[in-house]
């Protein structure tokens, strides 16, 4: 074991002074690919005035290093970065070879090699030679700060949780940068178009799944708003970054305003949804089960008797049939005039009307009220609008009218009801039952109708027929 240990550091020392060697060969080759951009724009030269692309290129060190990392097979990458993440994980500021060769012990010797090797050729290590331990560089701490989203576990708010983490501490920090804030809001804004768009496509499930999502967004900006209005005062010296402070604002009132809108196309597709039958099963849940349904084509089972049989045609036998059809002679047919004009019939245009018994009601209590000083007058009289119509229907319609008499609702309404309800009556009914001498009523609740302003006489002064047998009605005849 000791011997092997002993020629991988044999080896890593070879390694490192080739590395030393070629320093300058990376250097002149990064020179070279800056130049090589120049083509790419229109006036022959990089825009140098571009804050952005001015900060990329004094960090082209932290941009090779990315690139020496995703550079190869997806399994390489995926290696590469692995080592790298575990090394800079590790507590130890110095690694021998040997502690490297125990940390990564599932790995071959060989494959850990063509991960190291990358990794020293970039300047993320470095070998001592005097002390047989490599080291991590500064530059290998900034490549860290870029990868560390990889570090945490992948879901849908993990970018906008990370924006936000970084503005909040490079605030605490005294380090923020306008290029944070503009990150932050422009994440803001592609979630309010994604929430949007769900909104605008009506599937409840899209709905649903956007809502949830909604609520999470809302809660982490919720638990930066401190931090957020804490910028917004302490950029009141730097009119682009209190602009920016300010938009970010405006995106967080744009997605809270988004909430009621996700309520009101929920109630619509609430509105929508059919229940089958007296099941309780709606149509939102057979959606549901189809979607978990892996292939929806075996339900129909034996339901098809005869298969589907797709019928090809050629491509000449197309061309025939159309050269076919324009060679056709086809009869010609004389142009026929148009008909002579005639009169319209005279039509009856016949409209919806309130039934008869209705106004029949209407006439016999305005007559009552005519007559003199309103008294009280008989339920019974009444359901057959003064002796006019004692049949079953007309009585029963009647009835129904009754609570009309005075509602202040009914009274506001045009035509026959509104009449009605304005009429100087108010009815009033008692659990006893009189007999009725009608041909298809045989009983009937005792009544009456009394003025709003007086006291209604009691019910045992009234002149009431004999009660039938036992106190209930007999079926109607």
């Amino acid at each position: 074991m000791s011997a092997r240990i002993q020629g991988a550091d044999t080896a890593a020392l070879d390694m490192a002074e080739s590395d030393h060697d070629h320093a300058h060969e990376r250097g002149d080759q990064r020179a070279d690919e800056r130049a090589d951009a120049q083509p790419w724009f229109r006036d022959g030269a990089a825009p140098m005035d571009a804050p952005l692309w001015w900060q990329l290129t004094h960090q082209a060190e932290l941009v090779e290093a990315l690139r020496s990392l995703c550079t190869g097979t997806p399994a390489l990458v995926q290696l590469r970065l692995w080592v790298f993440l575990e090394l800079m994980a590790l507590p130890q500021a110095r690694l021998t070879r040997e502690a490297l060769n125990l940390h990564f012990h599932l790995l071959r010797e060989e494959a850990l090699d063509l991960a190291l090797r990358p990794l020293r050729t970039a300047g993320l290590i470095e070998w001592d030679a005097g002390t047989l331990e490599y080291s991590v560089t500064p530059l290998a701490s900034g490549l860290m700060a870029l990868l560390s989203p990889l570090t945490r576990s992948a879901d849908e708010d993990t970018e906008l949780a990370g924006l936000l983490a970084q503005v909040a501490g490079a605030h605490q920090l005294g380090t923020l940068q306008p290029s944070q804030l503009k990150h932050l809001q422009a994440q803001l804004a592609r979630l309010h178009d994604e929430f949007a768009d769900a909104i605008a496509s009506g599937s409840e499930f899209r709905l649903r799944r956007a809502r949830e999502r909604h609520g999470r967004v809302f809660e982490l900006i919720d638990r930066a708003s401190q931090v957020l209005s804490a910028i917004t005062a302490s950029a009141q010296e730097h009119p682009g970054a209190l602009r920016l402070a300010r938009d970010i604002g405006l995106a967080q009132a744009r997605l809270l305003a988004m909430k009621s809108q996700f309520d009101r196309a929920l109630h619509q597709v609430e509105r929508q949804r059919v229940t089958l039958g007296s099941t309780g099963v709606t149509t939102t849940d057979v959606r549901q089960w189809l979607r978990g349904v892996a292939d929806p084509a075996t339900l129909l089972g034996d339901a098809l008797a005869l298969p589907v049989r797709p019928v090809f045609v050629m491509g000449h036998d197309m061309l025939d049939v159309a050269e076919a059809e324009f060679e056709r002679e086809r009869p010609v047919s004389a142009p026929e005039a148009l008909p002579e004009a005639t009169t319209a019939p005279t039509g009856e245009l016949h409209a919806l009307a309130l039934p008869k018994e209705l106004d029949a009601l209407v006439q016999a209590l305005s007559a009552w009220q005519q007559e003199g000083p309103a008294a009280v007058r008989d339920m019974a009289e009444a359901l057959q609008a003064g002796g006019s119509d004692p049949r079953y229907a007309a009585v029963a319609y009647r009835a129904q009218l009754m609570p009309l008499l005075g509602d202040p609702q009914s009274q506001a309404l045009k035509g026959a009801t509104g009449e009605l309800a304005r009429l100087p009556w108010r009815p009033r009914w008692s659990d006893r039952v009189q007999a009725l001498p009608w041909p298809e009523v045989a009983a009937a609740s005792v009544g009456c109708l009394h003025p709003p302003d007086a006291e209604p006489a009691p019910f045992e002064a009234l002149p009431i027929p004999a009660e039938t047998d036992g106190g209930t009605p007999p079926s109607a005849r």
